[in-house]
């Protein structure tokens, strides 16, 4: 005889279901967060910059850095034979240096800008007039 699925637990509760539904913003992760600020930010560039489509965009946790060495909040790296351009946002130095979402957001949007600037070989300013304004 096979022992039957349980509908309650010992103390007679039904089964427990998530805190908040997945429609809920409490239901998604910093990591998940973080990575929809880029992707607003890279979306916004794309309307400009159409070559931006072929640029690979990363989010990482944290920079491989030496001790004593600068903390970066991004980086690019142009295209090689086979690879394409990657552009990368390094999400826990950019956590720690904002307060809120929206100056989080602020420095999601001036990093990615800096990065494709860079990659493109243009000052900031002319990747997206707005850059510092905001």
């Amino acid at each position: 005889m096979e022992p039957r699925a349980r509908r309650r637990d010992r103390h007679g509760r039904g089964m427990r279901g998530p805190v908040a539904p997945p429609q809920v913003p409490l239901s998604a992760s910093r990591a998940d967060t973080f990575r929809d600020l880029v992707i607003d930010s890279v979306e916004r560039l794309e309307r400009r910059w159409p070559q931006l489509a072929d640029v690979e965009f990363l989010v990482l946790d944290v920079p491989p850095t030496s001790p004593g060495e600068a903390v970066p909040l991004g980086g690019s790296v142009p295209a090689a034979k086979d690879e394409p351009a990657r552009v990368v946002v390094y999400r826990r130095p950019v956590e720690i240096r904002s307060k809120s979402r929206e100056e989080r957001a602020f420095l999601v949007h001036e990093v990615v800008v800096e990065q494709v600037a860079e990659l493109l070989g243009l000052s900031p300013e002319s990747v997206d007039p707005r850059y510092g304004q905001d």
